[in-house]
Parts: C-alpha cells; structure tokens; sequence
C-alpha cells in the first residue's frame, strides 16, 4: 500500500505529464512565454515597424493607439438568419410565397435547395426600432436592440464558402482551408497578453462546438503558445490542472517549495538556465490552480447579475448565460481574447419555432454582458462581436412557406455586428438588394472585418506579418481593407 506521500509525488508526477497532452501545457507554455522563461525557435521575424519576432506573448506595443484591449468574440455557428433578425426586408414579405426571379440564381451554389420546389419567404417576426439612432432589429431581440447605440451593424458582409466548417474557418482565420491561424492566435502574436495567471486567449463552448473544432480556436503555423485554451465553464476549468483530491493546500504548497529546493541545489551544481525555466514553471503551474478555479465560481457575483444573465432562467438549455458572465470575468483579469461558440442556428426547418427558442436563449445575456461591461467602464476597451459563418437564404427550403419551413445556407450576402473597443455605435455599414441576396453598397468581404478588427486593436493587417514556408503572411492573406466608418 502506498504512502501519503508516494500518492502526493505520483498525482503530481501524473499532473505534469497529463499536462504534456492537454489545455494545461498550453496555457502554462504562454505563461512561461509571457514571463520570458520558454526558449522559443523564432521562426518567423514579419515585415514593418512593429513586426513580432516570435510571437512573444509578453506585452507589446500595438502600430497605433486603440480603444480595444480585449475582445469577446460571440460565433453562433450554423449561420443566423440576416433576415429574420437584423435585415428588414418589406419587398420580401410582398413576395411571399413566389418563386424566386431566375436571375437571381445565376452563379449561385446550394447546400440543400432545389429552386424549383422553393418559394420566397418574408420574415414571420417583425422588426422594430432600437435606441435613439433607431436601428432596425428583429422583436426577438429587445435586449440586444436596447444597446443599439453601441452597436455597428454590417448588413453587407459576404464571402464564398456555403457549407459550415470552410465557412467558420473563413470567418475565424481568414480561408476557407485549414492549417491557418485563428484571429485570437493573430491578436495574441501581435499583442502578447496582460493576464499574470489565466491564458491570453480563451475558448468557452455552448451546447455543441464549431464544425470546425479546435481548428477555430487554433495557432495554426503560428508557434503553439498562441494556441486557444479551451475552459470548461463547471468542475475543472482546465483539464489536468486541478490539485488531485485528498491534497490538503499545505501540502500542495509544501511539495512546490521542496521541488524548488531540490531544483536549487541542482542549479547550484551544474548552472544550466532551463533549471531556473524549471523552477519558474513549477511557480505558474501552481498561480494557475489558485486562478482557474476562483474564475468560474460565481459564487461572488451579485444576485442581481445573476437575475441580469438569466443564469437560473427556468427552462433555459444549456450554459450561455454562465459563459456570458464568464467572458466579462475573464477579460477583467486580463485575458485577451475570449471565443464563444454556440453550434444550434442551422435551421433548414422549423426556423419560426427554433429562431425564437434560440433568441430568447441568447438576447437576455448578451444583453447583459453590454450593460455589464459598460457599467464597469470595460466596454470602451472590450470589443464585443456578434457573428456567424453565413446568412440564410431569402427562399425556403424545397417547402412552400409556413411555421415548418427553414432557409438554407447564403454566403453571399449576411450581417453581423461589433460593438465596444473603439467602434463607433449606432451606425448601420453596407446595404443588401430588395431580397437580402446579394451586397447592393459597401461590400465587406471576410478580409475587410478582420482588417479592421485588427484596426481597432491598433495592429496594421499589413504589417502583422509571420514568416512561413519563405512567405511573410498575414491573417488578411493579399486583401483586406479597413472599414473607416466603424471607427469611432
């Protein structure tokens, strides 16, 4: 039978090399990095003033001064419907029920439709006026539509990829093909972070994950420290990290500081640099488990933001609300960037019944977290973004109108909006034809968002080069151009 303290040198043996295959050796490598105690190849120095050699993760400078620090970026994957919720469209509700214009279907690619048994569909939800800019929004959004003034709304977002994962990854790395950065990895190459004991970049997951998986939260060919780290919002936030159970604080603390002493008087004999990396590692890892779990217990938050995220809301599904308050948790102690996916807006059927139950899931908490932050006065340097893979199609789905019906996936013409971090609210960007089906003025293609996301971070999407395979590339790839009327 084993020794108590044998148990305590075998979990903490188990600890560190289940950490080599999972999120805590990720999280404590840009630890190590940021406090400059990982030895890194450099293998890419970028082009310009300002370039990242190595994609440190200690604090850098931005190009030029910014409002955004920090960003919560909302991707309801399965593509939202523009039309429904953010795109009024009257000639549509007019039509509803005729087919659809031949000449709208030149050159178009479906998923599932076949044009033939399709009919156009007006939105069954009316759209109301939000705010004092009075910005037309979906009535299955009031709480969102209250904070409109925040809000920069593009309705003329487009790209070409019509199926979800190369969709996801056009929208989170800039192409429709994997192996390329995530924009949190870009952001954290570019600007490091100013968290001491959590990871710079942060992914939370709500019901079911992108598509694309760890892919949208990946370093892609950026060196690994940029790599999201994803966090489970109950039980252990970070996968063999915790302290083993039976292991008394005292103990825990005792065992670091006897490690330390050992890898002393090691360092004393030989003098080698990667014992004091050694030594510091074992220092963070135990910040880490003090930080990880005081972060998702909420206990310490007031009732009234309980009651203001809906977190006991009766019958809600899942946990957004709860992910909701621990974005606004998470950049308050430093983090860079937090993902928050949602994988359940896919409706090809059903859409009038399954839109409302998944706005009313998420309206009331993403409500909350503007009015949150804002109070807090973290809203001006915390960029809030609502977005998606792609819109849904002006027709149904082989169905003729009614509450059964659904819209397919459209590439070609959607919205989405930011808010907060230097965007200049209540504003409406780009304007779609009579049927939200193609970009009728101010097109802005995937490269431009990211463009100016990196914009309002101070980073010039020019200059944010990696050198990779002898190319200096960039998350914009050779496009991009920033959309100046978002800035405030």
């Amino acid at each position: 039978m084993q020794s108590i303290a044998d148990q305590v040198l075998l979990s903490r043996r188990r600890f560190f090399t289940g950490s080599a295959g999972g999120a805590g050796l990720a999280a404590l490598a840009g630890l190590l990095d940021r406090d400059g105690l990982l030895a890194t190849e450099s293998t890419g120095t970028g082009t310009g003033a300002g370039a990242r050699a190595g994609g440190g993760l200690r604090p850098q400078p931005s190009h030029v001064s910014a409002g955004a620090k920090r960003c919560i970026f909302i991707f309801l994957a399965g593509g939202t419907s523009h039309l429904d919720l953010f795109d009024p469209k009257p000639e549509l509700l007019k039509l509803d029920g005729q087919p659809i214009p031949e000449s709208f279907l030149s050159g178009i690619r479906f998923s599932f439709i076949k044009p033939a048994q399709s009919r156009l569909m007006g939105s069954r939800f009316p759209f109301r006026r939000y705010g004092e800019c009075g910005m037309e929004m979906s009535e299955l959004l009031p709480q969102i539509g209250a904070c409109a003034d925040e809000i920069g709304l593009i309705r003329s977002m487009h790209h070409a990829a019509f199926d979800h994962a190369p969709g996801e990854l056009e929208m989170i790395t800039g192409r429709d093909q994997p192996g390329r950065p995530s924009f949190g990895a870009w952001l954290t190459y570019g600007l490091g972070s100013e968290s001491q004991n959590l990871p710079a970049f942060v992914a939370l997951i709500n019901h079911r994950g992108p598509v694309a998986r760890a892919m949208a939260w990946g370093n892609g060919y950026l060196p690994s420290v940029h790599q999201g780290v994803l966090f489970r919002n109950q039980g252990e936030a970070i996968l063999n990290l915790d302290t083993p159970d039976g292991i008394r604080p005292e103990w825990n603390r005792a065992q670091f500081d006897a490690v330390r002493r050992l890898n002393q008087f090691k360092q004393h004999q030989v003098h080698d640099p990667e014992i004091d990396a050694r030594i510091a590692a074992y220092e963070l890892a135990f910040r880490m488990q003090i930080a990880a779990p005081e972060l998702i217990d909420l206990a310490g938050e007031t009732a009234e933001t309980h009651e203001s995220y809906g977190i006991n809301r009766p019958g809600q599904q899942g946990t957004f609300s709860r992910n909701c308050l621990l974005a606004r948790r998470l950049v308050e102690r430093g983090v860079r960037v937090v993902s928050l996916f949602q994988r359940t807006w896919d409706q090809h059927k059903n859409l009038e019944g399954e839109l409302r139950t998944q706005c009313q899931e998420v309206d009331q908490p993403i409500g909350a977290l503007l009015c949150d932050l804002k109070q807090r006065g973290l809203l001006d340097s915390t960029l809030v973004v609502w977005a998606t893979e792609f819109g849904r199609t002006a027709i149904t789905e082989n169905a003729t109108p009614g509450p059964s019906a659904g819209r397919d996936h459209h590439p070609h013409c959607f919205s989405m909006w930011m808010a907060g971090g230097g965007v200049k609210g209540g504003q409406v960007i780009g304007k779609s034809d009579d049927l939200g089906w193609q970009v009728a003025d101010e097109g802005v293609h995937t490269h431009d968002f990211h463009a100016t996301l990196l914009r309002l971070f101070g980073l010039d999407h020019q200059r944010l080069t990696f050198r990779h395979r002898g190319l200096d590339v960039r998350l914009t790839d050779v496009a991009g151009k920033v959309v100046e009327k978002l800035l405030a």
